[in-house]
C-alpha cells in the first residue's frame, strides 16, 4: 500500500509540474505574439535602398490579422506575412519613394495562384515607369517564378542553379479502385457532363469532357506565360515552346544560351552589380529594406482626403453555410458583411473580390440575395482573383460588371451530390451489419448503410436538377444570355479569364485595382477612401478563438508535409453540404 501512494503521488506531481510548464510556456507564446503584434516599430527607409522582395511565404488577397499565421514555436518569433492587397500596395509606395532606387527580386518557389502572378507582375511592370530597375536572382526557378521575373531588367542565376521550363501539366488523381477494394460504392447524382467534381470517385482516368476542359484552360494559361515572356525577353513564342517541347533548359548554361537568363553568377557578383546601380563604393553595404518591413514606412505620396468610400469585400475560401472563421466563406459572416457595407451612408460602392472554388449551393443562394439586394442601392462590381468557379461565380451573379485575371479558373457552372454506400465494407471488411426501426417509409433517407433506392435517386437528382436550373437561370439574368445559352457554356465547364470573356461570362480583364476604378467610375467619385471587409478581429479575440486550433493544425502541417492537403480535403468533405456546386479539384500551378 505504501508502494501504491508513493507512485500515485509521483504521477500527480508529475502531472502538477506538466500543467505549470505548460501555462508557462502558453504565457510566454501569448506575450511574444503580443509584444510583435501591437509593437509599433518606426521603419525608415535609408537613402539609396533596394527593396527585397522574397515571396516564400504562402499568401492570400489580404493580409492576416491572425497572431499565429507564421508564427514559429521554435523560435517563439512572429515574421509577418503580407496579402496580395499589401504586396501590390507597396510596391506603388516603393515606386514614389526617393529613397527606393530598385528592386531585388528574389526568385523562390511561389505559394499562389497564377491570377495573383498576374496583378504582382502587373505593379512590377508599373514600377519600372519609374525608370527605376528590377533585377532577378535565382537558384532554383520554377515556371510561374519565371513568369513573374520575366519582367526584370536582368535575370541573373547561379551556375550550378535548376530551371524549370517544360510547359504546365495537369495531374488528376483517381480512386476509383481504392474505393473498390473497400468495397464502397460512390452513388453519383450531377448535372453537366463537364462536372468532373465526381470522377476520382466513379473513374480511374479522365472523361474525354474532362481531358477536353483541362487541356483548354491549362493552353490558355500557358499561351498567356509565354506571351508575357515573349514580350518581357525579346522571344518568339514559337522559340519559347520548341525550348519547352525539347526540354532544351537541362543545365544553367542552356538558360542563358536560349536568352531566358542573362548571365550566370554568384551571390557576391550580385551583390557587386548591385552597387554599381546605386553608385554604392565597393566597401560599403546595401542598404536593403525587406516587404514585410517596408510596409510599416509611411507612404510619401499624400491620399486626397474623403468621406466616400468604396467598400472592398473579400470573399475568400470554400464556401459552407452558417459561421466560421476567416479562412473560409460562411455565408451568415458574408451576409452580415454585405449588409454592413450596404448600409453604410459613407460607402458609395462596393466591390467583392472573389477567391473561391465554390462549395454548398445553398450557402451561395444566401449570400447571391445580399449582393442583389446591394446591387439595387450601390455600384456592385466583382473581382476574381485566382480562381472563382462554381459556387464562386454563384455569388457574382449581382454584380454590375465582372472583372477577371487573365488566368483566373471560372466558370464551372454545374452542380452534383454523392452518396455513399459502405454497406459491403461495413459488412464485409468490419464485420458489422445495421438494421432499422422507422416511423416512416423514408425514415433513414441517404443512409450510407445501403444502396440508395430509385426513388431517393429520383428525388436527389431532381433537387440537382432545380438548382442547376436555379444556377443558370441567375447567370443568363445577370449576363443577359438565354438559359439554353448559359447551358451550352455551363455543364460544369472550367474556363479562364480570357476564355471567359469571349463567352461572355466577365466583362473585363484587370485586376482589384481596375475593379475599384470602375467602382469609383459608377459612383462618380473623384476622391474617395478603400475600406476593407470584413473587420478583421482584434488581437486578443483571435488569440483565444486560435489558440488550440492552430497550434495543432502547425504541427499537423510539420509532420504530413505535403500531404497535409489530403487530411485538409478529407476535413471538407466531413463538413460539406449534400449538394454542391463547387470546382473539381484542387488546381496548383508550378
Amino acid at each position: 500500500m505504501k508502494q501504491f501512494f508513493k507512485f500515485m503521488f509521483a504521477s500527480m506531481l508529475g502531472f502538477f509540474l506538466t500543467l505549470v510548464v505548460f501555462f508557462f510556456l502558453m504565457i510566454i507564446i501569448v506575450v511574444s505574439i503580443s509584444s510583435a503584434s501591437m509593437k509599433k516599430e518606426e521603419i525608415t527607409v535609408e537613402p539609396n535602398s533596394i527593396l527585397h522582395i522574397k515571396l516564400d511565404k504562402e499568401f492570400g488577397d489580404r493580409t492576416s490579422a491572425n497572431p499565429f499565421d507564421n508564427f514559429d514555436f521554435a523560435t517563439l518569433k512572429s515574421s509577418k506575412a503580407l496579402g496580395l492587397n499589401d504586396i501590390i500596395k507597396n510596391i506603388k509606395k516603393a515606386k514614389d519613394d526617393e529613397n527606393i532606387k530598385g528592386i531585388y527580386f528574389e526568385i523562390v518557389p511561389l505559394l499562389s495562384g497564377m491570377a495573383s502572378i498576374e496583378e504582382i507582375r502587373n505593379a512590377l511592370i508599373d514600377f519600372k515607369e519609374s525608370g527605376k530597375f528590377i533585377v532577378s536572382y535565382g537558384e532554383v526557378i520554377p515556371q510561374t517564378s519565371y513568369y513573374l521575373a520575366s519582367v526584370s531588367d536582368k535575370i541573373y542565376m547561379m551556375p550550378e542553379g535548376i530551371m524549370l521550363y517544360t510547359g504546365l501539366s495537369a495531374q488528376l488523381m483517381f480512386f476509383k479502385g481504392t474505393l473498390e477494394k473497400l468495397e464502397v460504392e460512390a452513388q453519383v447524382i450531377r448535372h453537366g457532363k463537364f462536372k468532373s467534381a465526381i470522377e476520382p470517385f466513379v473513374n480511374d482516368k479522365m472523361s474525354d469532357e474532362n481531358r477536353e476542359q483541362t487541356m483548354k484552360y491549362i493552353s490558355s494559361i500557358w499561351d498567356h506565360m509565354t506571351k508575357g515572356i515573349s514580350e518581357s525577353r525579346n522571344l518568339t513564342i514559337a522559340d519559347l515552346n520548341l525550348v519547352a517541347d525539347s526540354i532544351f533548359i537541362r543545365k544553367a548554361a542552356d538558360a542563358v544560351s536560349y536568352g531566358l537568363v542573362d548571365s550566370l553568377i554568384f551571390y557576391d557578383q550580385l551583390i557587386a552589380e548591385l552597387k554599381q546601380r546605386i553608385d554604392v563604393d565597393e566597401d560599403d553595404e546595401i542598404s536593403f529594406i525587406s516587404l514585410d518591413k517596408y510596409d510599416s514606412v509611411a507612404e510619401t505620396k499624400k491620399k486626397e482626403r474623403s468621406k466616400n468610400k468604396i467598400a472592398v469585400i473579400y470573399a475568400q475560401g470554400d464556401i459552407n453555410s452558417g459561421q466560421g472563421d476567416e479562412k473560409a466563406i460562411y455565408s451568415d459572416d458574408l451576409a452580415e458583411t454585405i449588409r454592413e457595407a450596404r448600409s453604410d451612408s459613407s460607402v458609395k460602392a462596393v466591390v467583392m473580390r472573389i477567391n473561391s472554388p465554390g462549395g454548398s449551393a445553398l450557402a451561395s443562394e444566401v449570400i447571391l440575395r445580399e449582393a442583389f439586394l446591394t446591387r439595387d442601392v450601390k455600384p456592385l462590381i466583382v473581382s476574381f482573383g485566382d480562381v472563382a468557379a462554381s459556387g464562386g461565380y454563384y455569388i457574382a451573379c449581382a454584380a454590375h460588371k465582372i472583372v477577371s485575371g487573365p488566368t483566373t479558373i471560372t466558370g464551372s457552372i454545374g452542380v452534383f451530390g454523392l452518396i455513399p454506400n459502405a454497406e459491403k465494407f461495413f459488412n464485409n471488411k468490419l464485420g458489422i451489419t445495421f438494421d432499422v426501426a422507422k416511423t416512416n417509409y423514408q425514415s433513414d433517407f441517404g443512409s450510407i448503410t445501403r444502396p440508395m433506392t430509385a426513388q431517393e435517386t429520383m428525388i436527389i437528382q431532381n433537387q440537382v436538377n432545380d438548382i442547376y436550373n436555379t444556377f443558370i437561370t441567375h447567370v443568363a439574368n445577370a449576363r443577359n444570355m438565354t438559359k439554353e445559352q448559359v447551358d451550352s457554356i455551363g455543364q460544369g465547364r472550367v474556363w479562364t479569364g480570357l476564355d471567359a470573356l469571349e463567352i461572355g461570362l466577365v466583362d473585363e480583364i484587370g485586376g482589384l485595382d481596375r475593379a475599384i476604378a470602375i467602382a469609383a467610375e459608377a459612383a462618380n467619385l473623384e476622391t474617395y477612401k478603400v475600406v476593407e471587409y470584413p473587420k478583421q478581429k482584434d488581437f486578443l479575440t483571435l488569440l483565444m478563438e486560435d489558440l488550440n486550433s492552430q497550434v495543432s493544425q502547425r504541427f499537423l502541417k510539420k509532420y504530413l508535409g505535403a500531404n497535409y492537403i489530403i487530411f485538409e480535403q478529407l476535413q471538407k468533405l466531413e463538413n460539406m453540404d449534400k449538394i454542391q456546386a463547387r470546382l473539381p479539384y484542387e488546381l496548383e500551378i508550378y
